[in-house]
C-alpha cells in the first residue's frame, strides 16, 4: 500500500481508464493535466482511433484540449492487455436500465472479467459508474478474491461515483467536490489520495455502499423534485397560472425553498434511469419507493403532455396534427452539449410522426 501512495504523491502511478465517454474522457483530461502517465481504455475503436489523431469525441471537449494531452503522453486504445502495466484502474462504462426497469449491469460485468486475466497484485482498481448500492460488494469483491488476491493488503478496492455535468461552465471535473470511499480502511486512504491529487475537495465516506447510495440520492432528489414541478406545470395551466412565474417568486425567499423546473421530459444518462436502480434495489427488503416511482410516472408523461399542448394550439387555429409543419428545437437533452441519450425530444419527436 506504501508503494502505490508513494508513486500516487509523486506522480508516477499509471493511470487507466476504461470507458472514454462522457466521464472517462474528462477524467483522463484532469490526470494527464496534472502529470501522471494515462492510457485510456475504450472497446470502441472509432473513439480511440479519432482520440489518437487528436479528435474529440465529445462536443463540449476542443480537439485543442486532445492534442494538448496526447503531447504528455496520454494515448487511446481497445487492447486491454495493457492493463497489467496499469497501478490505478479506473471504470467508467454506462449502467442502463432493462426492459423492466431493472439495472443492466452488462457493462460493469463484462468489463470485469474481460480484464481479470490482466489484472495483478499491487493495483487500485476503482469504479466511478453509477449503481446501485451493494454492487462493489457483489460484483468486484467476489471477482478479485477469484483472483486470489487478499483485499487490502495485495488489491485495493475504491468507489468514487463520477459527478461530471456537461457543458456547465461554472463547474468543472477539478472543482466538483467528490465522494470517495474504499473496501478497506487501505483501500479508502489509496483512493483519496489518488483524488486529492486531481480533484480540489475529496469527501470520504465510511463504504463503498454509502458512496453508491449518495450518487443515488443526488439524482432521485432532482427527479422527484421535477417530478413535482412538472405535476404543478399541468395543474397551473389548468388554473390560468404561469408556473415559471410563481418559481421566480418563490425562490426570492432565502430560505427552504430550491427551484427546480418543470419541462418536457428527462433526458441523459442520470435522472431518468439511476432512481430505478434504488427501486429495484429496494423490493429485496420488502419497500415500495413510492416518491420515486410517481415522480418517473410524472416525468415519462411528459411527451404525451407536450403532444396535446401542440395539439390544443393547432386546434385553436383550425389546424390538426396531422399535415401540420411542426419545428422541433433541440434534441440533445440540455443546452449545448451532443448528447441525445433518453433525450424527450426523440420521443416527442416519434410521437408527432
Amino acid at each position: 500500500m506504501k508503494n502505490i501512495q508513494i508513486k500516487i504523491e509523486q506522480r508516477a502511478a499509471k493511470v487507466g481508464i476504461i470507458g472514454l465517454g462522457y466521464v472517462g474522457l474528462p477524467l483522463a483530461i484532469r490526470f494527464s493535466q496534472e502529470g501522471f502517465p494515462v492510457i485510456g481504455i475504450d472497446i470502441n475503436e472509432d473513439y480511440v482511433s479519432k482520440i489518437n489523431n487528436g479528435i474529440s469525441t465529445i462536443k463540449h471537449i476542443s480537439n485543442q484540449t486532445i492534442n494538448k494531452i496526447k503531447e504528455s503522453g496520454f494515448i487511446a486504445t481497445a487492447d486491454q492487455s495493457i492493463i497489467k502495466s496499469l497501478d490505478i484502474i479506473i471504470i467508467c462504462v454506462p449502467t442502463p436500465l432493462g426492459i423492466h426497469n431493472e439495472p443492466n449491469m452488462e457493462f460493469i460485468e463484462s468489463t470485469l472479467l474481460s480484464i481479470r486475466k490482466h489484472i495483478r497484485s499491487k493495483q487500485l482498481l476503482i469504479l466511478e459508474s453509477t449503481t446501485y448500492p451493494g454492487t462493489t460488494e457483489e460484483y468486484i469483491i467476489p471477482i478479485i478474491e477469484d483472483c486470489n488476491f487478499v483485499i487490502g493488503r495485495d488489491y485495493f478496492i475504491g468507489y468514487s461515483p463520477e459527478r461530471e455535468d456537461p457543458g456547465n461552465k461554472s463547474y468543472s471535473t477539478k472543482t466538483i467536490p467528490k465522494i470517495v470511499s474504499g473496501y478497506t480502511e487501505s483501500c479508502l486512504l489509496l483512493t483519496k489520495t489518488l483524488y486529492d491529487q486531481i480533484i480540489d475537495l475529496t469527501i470520504s465516506v465510511s463504504s463503498p455502499k454509502v458512496a453508491e447510495m449518495t450518487k443515488i440520492v443526488e439524482n432521485i432528489h432532482r427527479a422527484v423534485n421535477i417530478g413535482l414541478m412538472n405535476e404543478l406545470k399541468m395543474l397551473s395551466d389548468k388554473m390560468d397560472i404561469d408556473i415559471y412565474e410563481v418559481i421566480e417568486a418563490a425562490k426570492t425567499k432565502p430560505f427552504g425553498f430550491t427551484p427546480f423546473y418543470p419541462g418536457p421530459g428527462l433526458g441523459g444518462h442520470c435522472i431518468p434511469i439511476d432512481p430505478f436502480y434504488l427501486t429495484w434495489k429496494a423490493k429485496e427488503y420488502g419497500m415500495n419507493t413510492r416518491f420515486i416511482e410517481l415522480a418517473g410516472e410524472i416525468n415519462t408523461s411528459m411527451p404525451n403532455y407536450v403532444i396535446q399542448k401542440v395539439n390544443d394550439a393547432l386546434n385553436q387555429v383550425g389546424k390538426s396534427i396531422n399535415n401540420s409543419k411542426i419545428l422541433v428545437l433541440g434534441i440533445a437533452y440540455k443546452k449545448n452539449i451532443d448528447d441525445i441519450r433518453e433525450s424527450p425530444s426523440l420521443e416527442i419527436i416519434s410521437r408527432l410522426i
